[in-house]
């Protein structure tokens, strides 16, 4: 273990509450602000294309500019506000900080991607705070290499290693910290994450590379459902032009906009149950962990039921993890995702009786139909 990850260990109990307090503890139940942040700035250019004419940094800007002023004329409610809102140097650390000190209730990070040799990768990509893959005994992401670029930015801020705790982006071990913590708002971000990667479609930019799991530090620090979006390789000529033409960053961020739509009805009529359950004057007893009713699996679907999801991970995880409290989820495989369900029933109306005391526990969790070994989210 280097000696980052040994002072990370020793401190993580006192800084990981200073960090994780969510947005909805604010009393806002609705999605009421959004964090757009475009990658990069000022003295860092992010990914330069070949003939050296196009910056990342650009691109990203005009991107998120767009994004902002969809999202505010769609939505007057929602408060949007932008790490950057010109060509400036924003530390990563403070894009975080940015978006906790605003209550976000969501923070959507804009970039590029490329690669040294070749042409031919292409395709836009979402991604979440997390770890993907393990290499013998080293904790690394499958996309260590576009995670090291983006973490590299660090580098350029006076006295990073101060500030960082003496995180070295290029060092595997380092990446241990996102292993030792439980991110209170994976399932909101991954929920996001497939709004975006069906909203993005196949255009403007026509490949899709995916949603995936991945240890970046701007995830990382944000207390709130958070994504990092590659829109598309600057290292190909297809994906260059798209990304060069007005037409094509207004379909990008028109994509976005689109699953920020999605996103927001799906939070706010969770949020909206959520609240109706708590104002009930009825009497409750303590939730306990070994309870009758915590101990109950859930039932195997026949025909359409209903649900609470309380996570979607990669992960195979043990219905006796303690992450679901007592509670035995019901699996439902969506791609290379396991989406963890809670207290399935026949009803509707049942389920949603006991929706205000799982989301308490679970922050992030929402309504979802199931049928036919696929779930959709109800409004």
């Amino acid at each position: 273990m280097n000696p980052f990850s040994r002072a990370f260990l020793l401190v993580f109990a006192a800084v990981f509450p200073a960090i994780a307090v969510p947005a909805s503890a604010q009393g806002d139940l609705r999605l009421h602000t959004v964090v757009i942040d475009p990658g990069h700035g000022g003295k860092d250019s992010g990914c330069v294309s070949r003939d050296r004419k196009t910056y990342e940094k650009n691109i990203t800007l005009d991107i998120g500019r767009r994004l902002a002023q969809k999202i505010a004329a769609g939505y007057p409610d929602v408060t949007v506000k932008m790490t950057r809102t010109d060509d400036r140097f924003v530390e990563l650390e403070n894009r975080a900080v940015f978006a906790n000190k605003n209550n976000a209730s969501l923070f959507i990070s804009i970039h590029v991607n490329s690669v040294e040799k070749g042409t031919t990768a292409n395709g836009y990509s979402i991604h979440c705070l997390g770890q993907s893959r393990k290499k013998g005994n080293d904790l690394y992401s499958k996309n260590l290499d576009l995670v090291k670029r983006e973490n590299a930015v660090i580098q350029l801020e006076d006295n990073y290693q101060t500030t960082y705790q003496g995180f070295d982006p290029s060092d595997p071990q380092s990446y241990i910290i996102f292993n030792l913590m439980q991110n209170a708002h994976l399932t909101g971000s991954l929920t996001f994450a497939e709004d975006v990667a069906a909203a993005m479609g196949s255009k403007p930019i026509r490949h899709s590379r995916g949603v995936s799991q991945d240890p970046f530090w701007v995830l990382w620090r944000t207390a709130m459902p958070s994504v990092l979006i590659e829109v598309g390789f600057i290292t190909n000529p297809d994906d260059l032009a798209t990304m060069r033409s007005d037409e094509g960053r207004d379909g990008i961020a028109e994509n976005i906009f689109r699953a920020f739509s999605t996103f927001k009805q799906r939070y706010d009529s969770s949020m909206q149950v959520t609240s109706a359950q708590q104002e009930e004057p009825k009497k409750e007893e303590p939730l306990k962990e070994n309870s009758q009713e915590a101990a109950a699996p859930a039932p195997a679907p026949e025909g359409p039921v209903y649900g609470i999801q309380v996570l979607a991970t990669g992960k195979n995880m043990s219905d006796t993890d303690p992450f679901f409290h007592g509670y035995k989820p019901l699996v439902v495989k969506s791609g290379k995702l396991n989406k963890y369900i809670l207290l399935t029933d026949p009803s509707l109306k049942t389920v949603k009786a006991s929706f205000g005391k799982i989301k308490h526990i679970f922050p992030d969790s929402y309504l979802v139909k199931i049928e036919d070994n696929s779930t959709v989210p109800v409004r």
